[in-house]
């Protein structure tokens, strides 16, 4: 379990397929705090660590990504030299900053625009029809990994949806979500409690 907290920006130092796709990350962790078969959320996506090395503030870790994870992810997402926002799994005991998050992608979503609003960005993100009953104002939504609010749903004739998010400048500085502009694709999961109540729902009708 994560918490949509991002603590670092990794960048993809090595792919190479091996019958799954074998990737290895480098980050500025301590390689003593990685533990072997950790998960770590890289993207918002839960990979398992399978392998690591280097020095504190210049490690990597690899993690093995299978042909589904790659299918339900931003198609480019997985080439050397991409940056990743990583999260190490929530331990007992810490501080749930951001909302409850699994590391399990439900969809890809598309930015839309992208307009500053003050100091913060104002994003607006197209999200795919069998996602948008999932996506409320002020519910939670994981983009890339990053817990956010959602401030506006805007319900589109094909059965799809625009949302928009509202992003401050530090989030804009400690994630990938600054270097994004309109067209880029987005790793998305939906709210997990949205997920348990649109299941019960639909079981009522």
């Amino acid at each position: 379990m994560f918490t949509g907290i991002v603590t670092a920006v990794g960048t993809i130092r090595e792919a190479r397929k091996t019958g799954d796709l074998r990737a290895v990350i480098a980050c500025p962790f301590d390689p003593a705090g990685i533990a072997m078969g950790a998960s770590i959320a890289c993207s918002g996506v839960c990979l398992t660590v399978v392998d690591k090395g280097g020095v504190a503030g210049d490690a990597w870790f690899a993690v093995d990504i299978s042909a589904e994870s790659v299918a339900r992810t931003v198609s480019d997402r997985w080439q050397e030299g991409r940056h990743l926002n990583l999260e190490p799994a929530l331990k007992l005991g810490d501080e749930l900053g951001g909302h409850i998050v699994t590391g399990h992608v439900d969809g890809v979503g598309t930015v839309v625009s992208i307009e500053p609003i003050g100091d913060s960005r104002r994003f607006v993100i197209a999200a795919p029809r069998e996602l948008a009953p999932y996506l409320a104002p002020k519910g939670s939504i994981t983009v890339d990994g990053i817990s956010l609010t959602v401030n506006e749903v805007s319900d589109e004739p094909d059965g799809t949806c625009h949302f928009a998010l509202n992003i401050i400048p530090h989030t804009a500085e400690v994630t990938t979500i600054g270097a994004m502009r309109a067209g880029d694709g987005v790793n998305l999961e939906i709210d997990v409690l949205a997920r348990y109540l649109q299941r019960m729902q639909s079981l009522r009708s």
